[in-house]
């Protein structure tokens, strides 16, 4: 009798052929050099000891104050987003949504490390003038009188202007240590949404250069990829600490389970996300030990009181800032263990 074929063995087949072209093309992925002023991902945090990562980047000149006014709702992304002014004209990007918490807390890890970010600062109460009657995304969390609970500020930067994104597969920094230590980072805050959109270019006129981050880090400290439902996947404290972080070692390489593979039930409903989020994979594999004992050195220098810190800065209960702070604590160890 003829067996069926399992949709198991489909999946398996399609990794089979797809996956080593994969690698085969990130291997001959050549460095280039941007002509047109000075491209930088990471500054040396000599200071790291000492960083605030309570108040994070912007430090606590910046955090938001007042009252703001709406301008504009923004419809990039999954999460609800609008655009507001405060009384000093500054511009800002106000996220509702499950997102808020986990960004806050890893912009503030990433910064720490010595990597760029934008400054986030949340929120618990956030009063907006001339809301519009109706928002097109999360008019649910809007309360009356344009009162919003528990959302996340990201700060426009004055003199930096965004200019494009950036390709995981193809910048200025592949094969470097900095941008091996960004992938490690990644993989020790779950980021399993490694899209090519949620990198940003920014352009700082003074001097004249390219500041390269990962902008949108709102699907961290939950699974290790794309789940059921995003209650689980971001900001989920019993998710990050029952995952597994380090999949596989060798006397040269490091593998991570983040970004794993997304929940099966993708593949049927949804086969182009499923198929390039298993191309996202390699993002987290075969990184040099050298690489990844570096980060891990400059992890190991941060305090317990400044990783509780980040998470303090999300408003997290002491539970979750204590468990999810012990989890980041026991990986950085593993790093240094290697």
């Amino acid at each position: 009798m003829r067996r069926k074929t399992t949709p198991f063995l489909v999946i398996f087949a399609v990794l089979a052929v797809s996956l080593p072209v994969l690698a085969q093309k990130q291997d001959k992925r050549a460095k280039h050099t941007d002509d047109q002023g000075i491209a930088i991902l990471w500054s040396d945090p000599i200071d790291i000891a000492s960083r605030n990562l309570f108040y994070g980047s912007g430090g606590e000149q910046d955090q938001p104050r007042g009252t703001m006014t709406f301008l504009e709702e923004d419809f990039k992304g999954t999460n609800p987003k609008f655009e507001v002014r405060d009384q000093e004209a500054t511009k800002w990007t106000v996220k509702l949504g499950v997102e808020v918490r986990p960004e806050t807390a890893a912009v503030r890890l990433l910064w720490a490390a010595g990597y760029f970010t934008t400054e986030d600062y949340f929120v618990s109460t956030l009063e907006v003038e001339n809301m519009p009657a109706h928002l097109k995304r999360g008019q649910d969390l809007v309360g009356p009188g344009g009162v919003i609970k528990n959302v996340r500020l990201k700060r426009h930067p004055k003199g930096k202007k965004k200019i494009g994104t950036w390709r995981w597969k193809h910048n200025p920094f592949i094969g470097t240590r900095e941008f091996n230590g960004l992938r490690v980072m990644m993989a020790l805050m779950n980021n399993w949404d490694l899209k090519d959109e949620n990198n940003a270019i920014y352009e700082g006129p003074d001097p004249p250069r390219k500041i390269y981050l990962v902008s949108d880090l709102g699907s961290t400290f939950g699974t290790t990829g794309r789940s059921w439902t995003h209650a689980i996947s971001k900001g989920n404290l019993k998710s990050y600490s029952h995952s597994r972080f380090i999949s596989k070692t060798t006397p040269q390489f490091v593998d991570f389970s983040t970004p794993s593979r997304p929940a099966l039930i993708y593949f049927f409903t949804s086969f182009p996300e499923f198929f390039s989020r298993l191309h996202m994979r390699w993002i987290g594999k075969h990184i040099p030990r050298a690489d990844v004992n570096w980060i891990g050195g400059l992890l190991g220098r941060l305090s317990p009181e400044q990783i509780r810190d980040a998470f303090r800065a999300a408003e997290y209960s002491q539970q979750e800032v204590e468990g999810f702070a012990k989890t980041v604590e026991e990986r950085i160890a593993e790093l240094n263990k290697l």
